[in-house]
């Protein structure tokens, strides 16, 4: 081997120990050009919505020279990328965000604090931002700029979150909710270069979906099945005493699955120190106490003729009652908050109307019969004196 071809052996190996993080360039990102001759020291291509991001990180002056390219679901819509300090997910990221410039001319940059799953007004960040610019590349895709300082950057790997979505009206409007959206997040590593995939992401969403689901089928779908069936079919006689256990098993049952997912609510928390969704909580620990004073109060349940029986009817009815509006109301905040697909929010609307439904039916069926009952009943006692056996409230 001649010795020409030595030293280029020998100089292409010194570059690439010199310089590990551009690595990274490898894919198709290292072809992208920048007006104001802006250059980068690495960039990676992005696992969803056809994104890069470009960076050059002085460790030393803890500065971050980004660029990130994206293409907007449609034209003149927005993209945004940012970092999250606490973790792989939308609430906590301090973002940048670029969008069009009020009359369309052009784009601008403004950041966010992203303090849950919904857009604010545009607030300063964390990270203090320099230099923000975007501009529209030939192929319609938004190149957006900006320096930040990370001296809170953790190990030089930083959570970074990237999405892309609509504007409407001249306000940005909310992205799509397909996978590609969803998985849009994951680690970085500003030194090598290494970006992969959200490790938890995906794992946080399940568990949030399996939160939501469980609470919507125990609060809001078994326990106003219980309390239907104890208010109403109590009334037929040949239901008794089937009514009662029915009544007991359905709340047993959805008590039982509440917990589960209030325990789930809880290590969601756990992963999200500093994101606090105080009402949904506090409505949540509301139900997850009245429920399981309910369970308790079964013990305590007077016989039939005992004197504290109505007392005790009122409250477990009341209580009853309590649990299962709050827990309903908590439902769709949660919906809100997770942001679900409209058809998850009419599916449960519908189951719920279908219960409200029974539950009207019901309402006139029995009372037809207790009025019925009641004229049966005073002509047997000559319009007086007789027990009324009107719709039953106690159990």
């Amino acid at each position: 081997m001649s010795v020409v071809r030595v030293l280029a052996l020998l100089l292409v190996a010194a570059a690439v120990v010199a310089a590990p993080a551009r690595v990274a360039a490898a894919g198709a990102c290292a072809a992208e050009s920048f007006s104001n001759n802006r250059v980068y020291a690495a960039c990676t291509d992005l696992p969803t919505l056809g994104a890069s991001v470009h960076w050059t990180y002085d460790a030393a002056a803890s500065s971050l020279s980004v660029a990130f390219v994206a293409a907007p679901p449609s034209a003149g819509g927005w993209v945004a990328w940012g970092l999250n300090p606490k973790g792989e997910s939308m609430a906590g990221t301090q973002a940048l965000i670029a969008a069009p410039k009020d009359g369309g001319a052009g784009y601008d940059v403004q950041t966010y604090d992203i303090s849950g799953y919904s857009l604010s007004a545009p607030k300063a960040i964390s990270y203090p931002t320099t230099d923000l610019a975007a501009e529209v590349a030939a192929d319609g895709r938004v190149q957006m700029f900006g320096k930040l300082t990370v001296s809170n950057a953790s190990g030089d790997v930083v959570n970074q979150i990237w999405q892309v979505g609509p504007v409407s009206d001249g306000s940005i409007a909310p992205h799509a909710m397909v996978s590609a959206n969803k998985a849009a997040m994951g680690k970085l590593n500003l030194v090598t270069g290494a970006s992969t995939a959200a490790s938890g992401g995906g794992s946080i969403l399940r568990k949030k979906n399996t939160h939501g689901i469980l609470n919507a089928v125990s609060w809001g779908i078994l326990l106003p099945m219980g309390g239907i069936v104890a208010r109403y079919l109590k009334t037929f006689k040949s239901a008794d005493p089937a009514w009662f256990y029915l009544h007991v098993a359905c709340q047993l049952i959805g008590y039982g699955v509440g917990v589960s997912g209030w325990a789930t609510g809880i290590h969601l928390g756990n992963l999200s120190k500093g994101i606090t969704y105080s009402l949904h909580r506090n409505i949540g620990i509301t139900v997850f106490a009245l429920g399981t004073l309910q369970i308790f109060a079964l013990f305590l349940r007077p016989k039939k003729d005992h004197k504290f029986r109505p007392y005790w009817n009122a409250y477990h009815h009341s209580v009853g009652y309590t649990i299962i509006i709050l827990g309903i109301v908590n439902i769709f905040k949660g919906m809100s908050i997770l942001e679900v697909e409209q058809k998850w929010k009419t599916g449960y609307i519908v189951a719920i109307g279908v219960l409200g439904g029974v539950a009207v039916a019901l309402e006139v069926i029995t009372w037809s019969i207790v009025l019925k009952r009641r004229k049966t009943e005073d002509k047997a006692y000559n319009g007086g004196g007789g027990a009324s056996n009107g719709l039953p409230l106690s159990m």
